[in-house]
């Protein structure tokens, strides 16, 4: 068992009103993913919150980018985590898109809050060093696919900030333990939400979830039907590449809610 070193102190990332309609790569659907002009758009349209990815360059510089290469999404090729930044900075996604920086994302609009990815070691303390530099406490969570990663990164970082549940936690989940064993553990780790893909999200498990003091996330959901059945079984957010198809299924249903200042 890992002992936490900071205190569990909530965090606002999740005070959003619920369902929360994440953009996931900004809205890969309109827009190359996890380029400006996919976040834009999903500001446009009035989401609150954000999914992106992380990786660090060989000089500790944090992009939005899912891939460890650039070679499926842009016009260059080769390991981002063995090219310095200003290296990366000259590949186009989609042969058009500059690749975001995590920290130019945080300051473009300060009013969002950013789902990231830790997608590889590397970033763990660029991305730490980000968070403490934009004082964004309160404005990310931050998950993996890796328990290391997280570790890692919740090692790095100064004050709590939201953790989404890792691979060992979602089986934690899944197997059924119970709510006394559960809910501490992931409160000392900092963890608010379990982020699991559609095969996942059933009915029993989303009450666990609930029932172990998490919300329930779940990516990626591309389809209306898919997204009306979630949200009927009671899930806290859909991470969507649909952007425009969330935003309207939510508004049909009376659970579309922008950020504060956005209207429908």
């Amino acid at each position: 068992m890992e002992t936490a070193r900071m205190e569990t102190v909530p965090t606002r990332f999740l005070d959003h009103r619920k369902p929360i309609a994440f953009a996931h790569r900004g809205g890969a659907s309109h827009f190359p993913e996890n380029s400006w002009r996919a976040f834009e758009h999903a500001v446009k349209l009035g989401y609150a919150y954000l999914e992106t990815d992380t990786h660090a360059t060989s000089d500790g510089v944090l992009v939005a980018f899912h891939d460890k290469t650039l070679d499926r999404v842009t016009d260059r090729s080769g390991a981002i985590a063995s090219m310095p930044a200003k290296q990366v900075a000259e590949a186009r996604i989609a042969g058009t898109e500059p690749i975001p920086l995590v920290e130019d994302l945080l300051g473009a609009w300060p009013d969002m809050r950013f789902n990231l990815d830790v997608k590889d070691g590397p970033a763990a303390r660029p991305l730490a060093e980000v968070i403490r530099r934009t004082a964004a406490w309160d404005r990310v969570c931050i998950t993996s696919f890796s328990a290391t990663r997280l570790r890692a990164t919740r090692r790095l970082l100064d004050r709590p900030v939201c953790m989404a549940a890792s691979p060992v936690g979602a089986a934690a989940l899944r197997s059924g333990l119970p709510r006394r064993l559960l809910a501490p553990a992931f409160a000392r780790r900092s963890v608010r939400c379990a982020q699991i893909p559609i095969g996942l999200a059933t009915g029993p498990l989303i009450a666990r979830a609930h029932d172990a003091g998490l919300v329930v996330h779940v990516w990626t959901v591309n389809e209306a039907a898919q997204m009306s059945s979630l949200l009927d079984l009671g899930v806290d957010g859909i991470m969507t590449d649909q952007t425009e198809l969330l935003r309207q299924v939510m508004i049909d249903r009376g659970q579309w809610h922008p950020r504060a200042g956005e209207s429908v």
